[in-house]
């Protein structure tokens, strides 16, 4: 298993108890499933879905090369995105709904999400944004400062919660990675679902499968989303994938190989 997987077991009743809490305080439950590179295929067509239907998007990432960013429980992002034009997140994670201060909660772009895959969960706090002025593409191309992406509520978002003495500009480009995102509604589910297929630069693939819904619904929405996705042929007890971890790791190790191989010789 690699530090972008990890194998689904069950939840113990102590893990119940903090989804429960969490939850209460959450906007929002995102149901994931991630399928494996080798079930792909067979997913796509044992779901009926119609890749020419899906959007085009392509992902940046920002952090050091030694993911100092990662390590602090905060992940900064940048998205193009095909008929829709460019949009940015600072997210932290894990957190607390309750320990988020009472200014940040009121924000119209904060959100607060639980994310729940087989055998684990997690609370984010994300605040978007979009870039008013600086294209996504000018500033990792090094036309703009990288904080020009991003707004003044979101700059000091980050400041909270980097490393000391880390800032926006002090950070490498990580991407970019194109992916397909399609979003369809099953009648036999009767909710809409999402799919996102991640083509990572080294070849691998990730394939989420998601759905969203109100706190009070989850555990009942994971029951008939559950049954659905086995019906129709979907492992559920694979390992899972994280897409934002893979893709650091990824670019991390990209950079420090760069890094090495324009090192002066001794």
């Amino acid at each position: 298993m690699t530090a972008n997987t990890r194998r689904t077991r069950p939840l113990s009743d102590a893990d119940l108890g903090r989804l429960l809490e969490l939850m209460k305080g959450a906007d929002s439950v995102e149901l994931k499933l991630t399928v494996v590179d080798s079930d792909i295929r067979s997913a796509v067509a044992g779901l009926g879905m119609d890749p020419l239907e899906g959007q085009i998007r392509q992902v940046f990432f920002f952090d050091t090369p030694d993911l100092r960013l990662d390590r602090s429980g905060v992940v900064v992002r940048a998205r193009r995105v095909q008929g829709r034009g460019d949009d940015t997140v600072v997210k932290l994670r894990p957190v607390v709904p309750g320990e988020i201060p009472e200014q940040l909660r009121e924000l119209q772009d904060m959100v607060v999400e639980v994310d729940a895959m087989p055998g684990g969960f997690v609370c984010s706090a994300s605040l978007k944004g979009r870039p008013e002025t600086r294209s996504v593409l000018a500033c990792v191309a090094g036309a703009h400062p990288l904080r020009k992406l991003f707004s003044k509520q979101q700059r000091a978002f980050f400041a909270a919660h980097a490393p000391e003495g880390l800032a926006l500009d002090d950070l490498s480009v990580m991407g970019p990675i194109n992916l397909v995102k399609l979003k369809f509604k099953p009648g036999e589910l009767g909710r809409r679902m999402v799919a996102e297929l991640w083509l990572y630069p080294n070849g691998t693939r990730i394939l989420e499968l998601s759905t969203k819904c109100p706190p009070p619904e989850a555990f009942q929405v994971a029951a008939e989303t559950r049954a659905w996705l086995a019906a129709r042929g979907i492992d559920l007890t694979g390992t899972q994938q994280t897409k934002t971890r893979a893709a650091l790791t990824y670019f991390s190790r990209a950079l420090e190989q760069r890094a090495g191989s324009e090192a002066p010789a001794s």
